[in-house]
């Protein structure tokens, strides 16, 4: 007769952290999407039984709407920390923020290509739908405050807000491809920061 859950949870001592479960699921995603997680093949890469897995989780969903919810905690957090102008100039303010975005694309792999695992899901799963669309929301609201104070135009700033998010979304994109020249996200800065930040009309083209 096997042991439940319950029975595993009153008489294994937990030898792992919640954290540690979590990240190990973080990778697994990473690694291959959200059908990646799984609750034996983590508990075996970890080196423990299932029964270290239930100390923490009721079960597999759990441990995924956990994660979810870590994932949408900290950049909650991220975009509330950016609230605050980094300096007094709205435009050199704007222009951090696009090298902050750029460059945490570059540098940090991993939590791009698991935000693109959470909107693959979230095409199949409202709940997630639901969570991604505060994320978004956030985000767009934090860009347009960014972007009222450049312009002190409440419509050009949502539309702009909605445009620089864009474009920071699809430069992340370009710029997790291998073997990127490395003048990609200088190029990218470059054109967000011209007609989007300055908005400097299109060079004319020279007379033939």
């Amino acid at each position: 007769m096997g042991t439940s859950p319950k029975t595993r949870k009153r008489s294994e001592t937990p030898r792992l952290s919640r954290d540690d479960w979590l990240d190990a699921a973080f990778h697994a995603v990473v690694e291959g999407g959200f059908d990646n997680v799984r609750v034996l093949v983590i508990a075996d890469a970890l080196g423990v039984t299932r029964g270290s897995f239930y100390w923490h989780f009721t079960d597999h969903a759990d441990l995924v709407n956990t994660l979810l919810m870590r994932w949408q905690s900290q950049e909650i957090a991220t975009g509330q920390s950016m609230q605050t102008p980094a300096i007094e100039d709205p435009q050199g303010d704007l222009e951090l923020l696009l090298e902050a975005a750029l460059a945490h694309a570059q540098t940090d792999l991993e939590n791009m290509r698991f935000e693109l695992a959470v909107r693959g899901l979230a095409r199949r799963d409202a709940a997630v739908a639901k969570m991604l669309l505060e994320v978004d929301q956030m985000r767009l609201a934090l860009f347009e405050t960014k972007f009222q104070r450049l312009t002190g135009d409440p419509r050009a700033a949502a539309d702009l807000a909605s445009l620089f998010y864009l474009a920071i979304v699809g430069s992340n994109q370009a710029l997790s491809r291998p073997d990127n020249p490395p003048q990609t996200k200088e190029y990218l800065k470059g054109i967000i920061t011209r007609y989007l930040i300055r908005r400097e009309p299109p060079a004319k083209p020279k007379a033939p």
